[in-house]
């Protein structure tokens, strides 16, 4: 019984001597990286959520005004908090890879209807039943949403478009069709295979702006891999004098996980080698 006792006062004053060497907890709050808001889109007929970030000096000088990066498949739980990461790591004075920005992650709703133009390819509208409605998807983000963030926070001119995926895909069209939207388009692993491969066939409208874009992908299989280098030679093969044009092929990345390493490349390469 004595062994017994002792053996549990010993455990008591271990656990007792290891909680003060790790200290009391003071307080407790939410950590928050952003605003998250809502908005109701009289184009789309619903409410859309924006997730905000805004860079450490945004609050400190209410004069200087910010790039803003619009992110699709921005959602919370897609990929706002790791390019909002990227974004704050990146603009770190001993870092200075990019400056500081505004970020603007678009949570979705039905990405397979807003990201993808009308298919007539049978099977894409057998699995895609909802798809086919990026030209309203497009209205809402030029005549609401970016008016909306150039009214309620202070932006420069310059706007950057990141998409993968099916948002690729979009971005992409957004590109060839309405390149003046952006500046920037980081376009990675596009689902250009959407409606055979038609997009590809579509000539680009001019534009008379400075563009950047950057074109990546992973090992995502023969048509993924051969429809993003087609993107680019597209592009090369017509390049405007304005225009700058990157492409990276990951072969250690997949179509799940090139997407981080790629925007971190895009921005070393449109925003560090402008300065």
């Amino acid at each position: 019984m004595k062994q017994i006792i002792f053996t549990i006062l010993l455990i008591t004053t271990v656990q007792t001597a290891f909680s003060q060497a790790l200290g009391e907890k003071v307080s407790e709050t939410d950590f928050s990286i952003g605003k998250a808001i809502k908005v109701k889109s009289q184009i789309l007929d619903e409410v859309r959520d924006l997730n905000i970030y805004l860079p450490q000096s945004y609050s400190e000088d209410s004069l200087k005004t910010y790039p803003v990066i619009y992110l699709l498949d921005g959602s919370k739980d897609e990929d706002y908090i790791h390019i909002s990461g990227i974004v704050q790591f990146g603009s770190f004075s001993w870092i200075n890879m990019i400056p500081e920005s505004i970020v603007v992650g678009i949570g979705n709703v039905d990405r397979k209807r807003d990201f993808t133009y009308p298919s007539q390819n049978e099977l894409d509208q057998k699995e895609f039943p909802t798809s086919g409605k990026s030209e309203t998807f497009i209205s809402f983000l030029e005549k609401e949403l970016q008016p909306l963030i150039e009214s309620e926070y202070r932006t420069s001119e310059t706007k950057t478009l990141i998409g993968q995926s099916l948002g690729g895909l979009l971005a992409t069209e957004i590109l060839f069709k309405k390149p003046d939207l952006f500046d920037n388009y980081i376009i990675v692993s596009p689902s250009l295979w959407w409606d055979d491969e038609k997009l590809l066939d579509v000539s680009p409208v001019s534009y008379n702006s400075e563009k950047s874009i950057y074109i990546a992908g992973g090992k995502e299989g023969e048509v993924m891999e051969r429809t993003a280098k087609e993107l680019y030679e597209k592009l090369k093969k017509d390049q405007q004098q304005n225009t700058r044009l990157f492409y990276q092929f990951f072969e250690n990345k997949s179509h799940g996980d090139a997407l981080h390493i790629a925007v971190y490349e895009a921005f070393e390469k449109i925003f560090k080698q402008k300065k």
